[in-house]
């Protein structure tokens, strides 16, 4: 798996959730994460939750650290398992700086207020997360938290940790299928 932390601003809109565009993007073919800070304003039509699109709820951040992840030959429920394995990298790297957070399934909380907004979904070729974390809040439609709030300065730093501990555990999930002898009854 390969990974990248974008050095250049990117308004996030929904439509970068989408087969091959880290590759075309980026040029990392194959399984890949990547990550970016920018401001995140995805409108209805560009939504893939349907119960937010149902919900009437877009998203808006001014700041946001986003993730994007794309893994080929994954089925959609395999893929919000990596999503929720992913979310959990993310509380515990946050832990690890004595934050105490809340994670409730794919959602993180700290003081009882929204961190982050995650989705994974199907393409006709790979399955895809954008997972993002709030930098600030101000301008947020909802009551969330932030990033700065948590005292975390360096967000480069903290994507680069969170995606190399992501890519650490994706090698020692596939070593664990490697190593094992098949059963026959």
């Amino acid at each position: 798996m390969e990974k990248l932390f974008i050095d250049k601003e990117i308004k996030y809109i929904g439509s970068q959730l989408s087969p091959h565009w880290i590759y075309k993007n980026f040029n990392l073919q194959g399984d890949a994460i990547v990550s970016f800070i920018g401001e995140v304003d995805v409108k209805l039509d560009e939504m893939v939750d349907i119960e937010d699109v149902i919900n009437n709820e877009p998203i808006y951040s001014k700041k946001m650290l986003n993730f994007i992840i794309e893994i080929f030959n994954c089925p959609l429920e395999q893929m919000v398992w990596t999503q929720r394995l992913f979310m959990s990298i993310i509380k515990e790297e946050l832990e690890g700086y004595g934050i105490s957070l809340k994670r409730d399934g794919d959602d993180l909380f700290y003081d009882n207020r929204k961190l982050s907004v995650s989705i994974a979904t199907k393409s006709i070729t790979s399955c895809l997360i954008h997972s993002a974390l709030n930098i600030i809040k101000e301008g947020a439609p909802i009551s969330v938290s932030d990033l700065t709030e948590m005292g975390i300065k360096d967000v480069e730093k903290f994507a680069l940790d969170v995606m190399q501990k992501f890519q650490q555990e994706v090698k020692s999930i596939r070593m664990a299928t490697y190593k094992v002898r098949g059963v026959i009854e």
